[in-house]
């Protein structure tokens, strides 16, 4: 379903400008998508919508995407990606993928007063063990 044209050509801003749509018409509950665009008001918020691309992979891995990288080849997908690692974030990180290798992309459109922060990511984090976990080891049971 994803390809070159899809990325460069209409569908994907399409879906862009689609997400900044719904996102404004939320705002503005009241508007009226047929005549928004003489909505000074609407039209102010709408300007100032942030987009954010999510671009999942057929492994599992998904990606922030920042831009996509304007190369010659148009066989597989080239962008720049928001790092979530602290050490990628000096830099840029660019990322190649087959098209064949997407499977869903997803447009996020929000104000940037509105944006909710960045949460810290804990991988491998757990709560002490369950008793059955102590028992298969042979731990005793905490005293308290």
């Amino acid at each position: 379903m994803f390809n070159y044209d899809w990325f460069h050509g209409a569908a994907f801003q399409q879906q862009c400008d689609e997400a900044r749509m719904r996102c404004a018409l939320k705002r503005f509950k009241d508007a009226d998508r047929a005549t928004v665009e003489q909505d000074e008001a609407f039209q102010g918020f709408l300007s100032e919508l942030e987009v954010r691309t999510l671009i999942y992979l057929r492994d599992g891995f998904s990606y922030e995407m920042r831009d996509i990288a304007d190369l010659d080849s148009k066989s597989h997908l080239t962008f720049e990606c928001e790092p979530v690692e602290e050490q990628y974030k000096v830099g840029a990180f660019i990322v190649t993928v087959p098209f064949e290798e997407l499977v869903r992309v997803e447009v996020f459109a929000v104000h940037p007063s509105e944006k909710p922060g960045d949460m810290p990511q804990i991988t491998g984090f757990r709560g002490t063990p369950d008793r059955g976990d102590r028992a298969e080891r042979g731990d005793r049971e905490p005293r308290g």
